[in-house]
């Protein structure tokens, strides 16, 4: 009797340890609004990757529950929550604009290499940038403003990058023809410099 009373007593510790760890996580991804990684999440709770993927698994079944507003996306072991798309109306109406949220400065500078430069892979637009891009590329692939290209054909055979249509949309492009060429923005931003010395 003893016995079965402590195997209760320890699996009740368990549900509870992990029900704490579910509630850290989602308030990680609550705070940053932006994907983290399991293995970054995994470092702050001190799991290792296992013991984290099984806690998502679970986190994963319980917002599955229709009546929560919210989600979690789970892709390439990264994890974001995100509002639940039939709830998108209402959410606009509170913010009386599109539900698109502005880009970070990391996706902007990640976008506009790619728009330039595309087809691209990941490590061309990490060496461009001088630093990791794995986090706005994963931001913009959810919004669909860039999608998977096919694969480069060197060894590895790394992910190739390319804008959408959704992205002539988001800028309010006519069609890619209407980007202004990188000289165009070169010499505009030439004669500003003029102009600002010479005030």
């Amino acid at each position: 009797m003893n016995n079965k009373r402590r195997i209760d007593q320890t699996e009740i510790a368990e549900v509870s340890k992990i029900d704490t760890y579910k509630s850290i996580i989602e308030s990680l991804l609550f705070v940053t609004g932006e994907p983290l990684s399991i293995r970054e999440i995994g470092t702050i709770i001190r799991c290792n990757e296992r013991e984290t993927l099984e806690i998502v698994k679970e986190m994963e079944k319980d917002y599955k529950n229709r009546s929560r507003g919210i989600k979690l996306i789970s892709s390439n072991k990264m994890l974001q929550l995100v509002t639940k798309p039939n709830n998108s109306e209402y959410v606009q109406r509170l913010l009386k604009t599109n539900v698109r949220q502005s880009l970070s400065q990391a996706a902007l500078e990640t976008l506009s290499i790619i728009a330039y430069k595309q087809p691209i892979t990941r490590v061309a637009i990490d060496e461009i940038r001088g630093v990791k891009s794995d986090r706005a590329i994963y931001t913009l692939l959810e919004k669909s403003i860039i999608k998977e290209c096919g694969r480069l054909e060197v060894p590895g055979r790394p992910i190739l990058y390319s804008t959408t249509e959704e992205f002539i949309k988001y800028f309010g492009l006519d069609s890619m023809e209407s980007i202004p060429s990188l000289e165009d923005i070169l010499n505009n931003f030439g004669e500003m410099s003029k102009n600002l010395k010479s005030e």
